[in-house]
C-alpha cells in the first residue's frame, strides 16, 4: 500500500495536463497565430502566473470540485483578458473575433471537463486505497466523533489509526496512554497527528510539536471550541496571532457581492422591461375597474443590516387599517378578486424587481418581514437578525422549500430562519439561479400557496 501513499506528481501532471490541452487546442485551431516563439510563451507563462497569483491548484486534502469553484471563474476571466491581449499588443491578424472567441470558449470548457474527471478519479484512486494519509489523534473530547465523520469518509483518502488518551477506554480505537504514542507513531508510519487543545498544557503541546518536527509529522491542533464554533467560521491571522472569525459569509468578499449584484442588475432589468412594461399598465386599468386605491402597494421592511426601506408590491387587498401590521391569512376577506390571481401566480411580487435594481433587495434571499414582525421574531427567534448579513430576496431558499406565506405556528418561523441562515452561510451564485429556476417551476406548477 505504501506505493500508493504519496501523491507528490498529482498538482505537476494537472498542470501539465492544463497546458497541453490551451497548447494543443490552439495549434490545431489557430496555428497561424499560434506558431510564434512570443505568442507560446504568452500562452504558457500568463497560465503559469495567473494559476499561482490565484492559487488555483488544489492543497487541501478535502478539496472538491465545488470547492472554490469561483476562481475557476476567475481564472478563465483573467486568462481571457491575457488571451485577447495579446492580440492588440502584437497587433496580429487573428481573423475573425467570433471564432477566437469560439476558440478560447473551447479551451475552457476541456479545461473544466478535465478538471470533473480530476475529482472523480481522485476520488475512485482513494476509494481503492491510493492517496491516502495515517491519522491518530491525542487526547479525547465532544470533538473527537466530528472528526471521526470526517475521517470515515473513505473518498477523503483518512486511514484513522485510533486515538489516544490518558482515560482508559474500552473502545476498539482506543491505543492508550499519550506517553505510548511516540513509539507507536514511529513504527506505523504516521502522517498526521491531531492534538486535543483542551487536554494539554503549553509545555506538553510544545514537547508533542517538536517530536513531530523531528520525525517528519504533520502536526493539526484540535481547538477548544467551548461549542461555539460553526460551519461559516474562519481563521485570519493578525500578524502572528490566529483570530478565529466565528461568522464569515460568502458575500463578505467584493468578488461575491459584485458577481450577485451584477446578477441582479441584469435579472431586473430584463424582468423590468419585457415582463412589467406591459404587465404595469394592463393592471392599473384592471384594479381601477374593480377596486378604488392606488396600483402599488408600499410597506417599510428591514433589509440589509437591519436597514429600512420601502418595498414595493401589486395591491392585493382593499385598503385597510391592518396593512402594516397583519399578515395576509387563507381566505382573508380584504384581498380583491385579482388579488387572488396575482397572489397565486406572485405576480403581485414583481414591483420588487424596482427594488433589486435600486439595490435595496437582491433576486434572491431571505424575504423581508414587515417592521412590526422583525422587531417580534429577533426577541423570539435565535439567531433570527442573521438573515440580515445579506441582502433579502424576492424568493428565497425557505419559499422553495414550502414556507411562504402565513405563519400560523412556531415552527414555520424557525424553518424559515433555518433555511435562510443556510442560504447566508452556503451563498453561491450557482445556488441563487438554482433557486430562481425552482421558484419559476413551482410559480407554473402552481404548488405554492395561494395566500
Amino acid at each position: 500500500m505504501t506505493a500508493h501513499k504519496n501523491s507528490d506528481l498529482i498538482i505537476p501532471i494537472s498542470f501539465l495536463i492544463h497546458l497541453c490541452i490551451i497548447n494543443g487546442i490552439l495549434a490545431m485551431l489557430t496555428p497561424e497565430t499560434y506558431f510564434d516563439l512570443f505568442h507560446i510563451l504568452h500562452y504558457n507563462i500568463s497560465w503559469l502566473l495567473i494559476t499561482y497569483g490565484l492559487g488555483y491548484y488544489p492543497t487541501s486534502r478535502m478539496e472538491q470540485f465545488t470547492t472554490n469553484i469561483y476562481k475557476m471563474f476567475q481564472l478563465y476571466l483573467i486568462y481571457g483578458l491575457a488571451y485577447f491581449a495579446l492580440f492588440g499588443i502584437t497587433r496580429t491578424d487573428y481573423g475573425s473575433l467570433e471564432y477566437q472567441l469560439f476558440v478560447y470558449i473551447l479551451i475552457c470548457l476541456c479545461l473544466t471537463w478535465y478538471r470533473v474527471i480530476f475529482y472523480w478519479a481522485r476520488r475512485q484512486y482513494r476509494l481503492q486505497g491510493g492517496n491516502y494519509v495515517k491519522a491518530v489523534v491525542l487526547g479525547r473530547d465532544k470533538n473527537l466523533k466530528k472528526i471521526r465523520k470526517v475521517f470515515d469518509e473513505p473518498y477523503l483518502g483518512y486511514h484513522y489509526m485510533g486515538y489516544f488518551d490518558d482515560n482508559a477506554s474500552k473502545s476498539p480505537t482506543y491505543l492508550g496512554k499519550i506517553i505510548d504514542c511516540f513509539l507507536y507513531i514511529l513504527e506505523n508510519d504516521i502522517d498526521e497527528i491531531y492534538l486535543v487543545a483542551s487536554k494539554f498544557n503549553r509545555d506538553e503541546l510544545k514537547n508533542l510539536i517538536d517530536f513531530a518536527d523531528n520525525n517528519l509529522v504533520r502536526v493539526k491542533i484540535i481547538p477548544d471550541n467551548k461549542e461555539i464554533f460553526s460551519k461559516a467560521m474562519s481563521i485570519e491571522l493578525y500578524g502572528s496571532v490566529p483570530v478565529l472569525n466565528i461568522r464569515k459569509v460568502p458575500l463578505d468578499t467584493e468578488y461575491s457581492r459584485l458577481s450577485k449584484r451584477t446578477f441582479d442588475i441584469l435579472f431586473s432589468s430584463l424582468v423590468i422591461v419585457i415582463v412589467l412594461s406591459w404587465l404595469t399598465p394592463l393592471l392599473f386599468i384592471v384594479m381601477k375597474i374593480e377596486s378604488p386605491g392606488p396600483l402599488f402597494f408600499r410597506q417599510k421592511r428591514h433589509g440589509f443590516k437591519r436597514q429600512v426601506f420601502w418595498c414595493y408590491k401589486f395591491r392585493s387587498m382593499r385598503s385597510n387599517k391592518d396593512a402594516n401590521s397583519k399578515m395576509a391569512i387563507k381566505n382573508d376577506t380584504r384581498i380583491t378578486r385579482i388579488g387572488k390571481f396575482i397572489r397565486r401566480t406572485s405576480i403581485d411580487e414583481l414591483p420588487q424587481f424596482f427594488n433589486v435594481f435600486r439595490g435595496d433587495m437582491s433576486v434572491v434571499g431571505p424575504r423581508p418581514h414587515m417592521e412590526l414582525h422583525t422587531w417580534d421574531f429577533e426577541m423570539s427567534v435565535d439567531k433570527y437578525l442573521v438573515r440580515h448579513f445579506v441582502k433579502p430576496g424576492i424568493t428565497g431558499l425557505a419559499q422553495i422549500k414550502g414556507y411562504r406565506g402565513e405563519i400560523t405556528k412556531k415552527a414555520d418561523i424557525l424553518h424559515r430562519t433555518k433555511l435562510d441562515i443556510f442560504y447566508v452561510e452556503n451563498w453561491s451564485l450557482a445556488l441563487d439561479i438554482k433557486i430562481v429556476g425552482q421558484t419559476l417551476v413551482n410559480v407554473f406548477r402552481k404548488d405554492e400557496k395561494a395566500y
